[in-house]
Parts: structure tokens; sequence; C-alpha cells
């Protein structure tokens, strides 16, 4: 019987937080608490998943795609984008060869939801790269915007 009532306790308790939540979100103008406790605020200049398109594949912006292959292998990347796996160790050497060995290049990032880009675009800027731009909405969005996939952008398979 208590192992019950302990379950229900858990219960009433995740019920309660997830109504306060909501509440918050009510107040904040329906800003997701959750999701804005994890988000890291990015430093630098931030970007659509159209004008991240476009200057990747018109203006040669260097557009890094930093989720995991499994992640590609699900939703493909983004037309444009170099596939880098933002786990790798040689991460960072690896984008200052992309970026051909130039640490001022515009250099653009994308995740899923915006989340792990913000983190890495302030990780980027404190390793020297001066030109890190953000795409917050990520592939499947955000509440920065629909994503990439939503937009109907131009995606590369497999």
């Amino acid at each position: 019987m208590s192992g019950r009532r302990l379950t229900r306790r858990r219960v009433l308790a995740a019920s309660g937080l997830a109504l306060l939540g909501g509440a918050g979100a009510l107040a904040l103008g329906g800003t997701n608490l959750f999701l804005a406790a994890i988000t890291e605020t990015v430093e630098g200049a931030q970007i659509d998943a159209p004008t991240a398109h476009r200057l990747a594949t018109e203006e040669g912006i260097v557009l890094i795609d930093i989720r995991r292959p499994e992640e590609w292998a699900a939703t493909g990347s983004g037309a444009g984008a170099h596939r880098l796996d933002m786990r790798r160790p040689d991460f960072l050497d690896e984008v200052f060869r992309l970026a051909e060995g130039d640490r001022t290049r515009p250099i653009a990032v994308i995740c899923a939801r915006g989340v792990r880009s913000a983190r890495l675009s302030n990780a980027m800027a404190e390793a020297g790269f001066t030109n890190i731009i953000d795409v917050p909405e990520g592939m499947i969005g955000s509440p920065a915007g629909p994503g990439w996939i939503a937009r109907g952008l131009p995606l590369v398979l497999g």
C-alpha cells in the first residue's frame, strides 16, 4: 500500500510541476520555461533556416550540421551543410579545416532545435572563431521558427 501511495504522490507532484510550468508559460507570454532553462544564450549572430540555406549555397558561408549520424540518417541534412558530429574529439580542428584556416570566416551552426548549436556556437567563439552564426530554429523547429524541414528547404538524404 505504501508503494502505491508513493507512486500516486509522484504522479501528483509531476502533475503539479506540469501545471506550474504551463501557468508560468502563460504568464511569460507563451515562453516554455523548460526550454528556456536548457537553452543557452548565444553571444553572436542568429539567422533563420532559409537565410542559412541561401548563404551556404550562394555566398559560400560554412554551414555545419552538428547533429549525430543517426539524426542525419533519420531526417537528412540541409542542402549546403557539412555534416560534422559535435562529439568528435577533433571537432574544432575540422571546423578550422572547413573554414580554410580562417577563424574570421562566417560559420553557421545548426542542430535539431537550436539547443546544441547555441552551446557549441559559444564554445567555438571561446576557441577563437570570431564569426559564428547560430540557426536557432534548427532542422525540426523550435520557438525560434518552424525549422528547416517544415519550411520545405532542400535536404540531402542518407
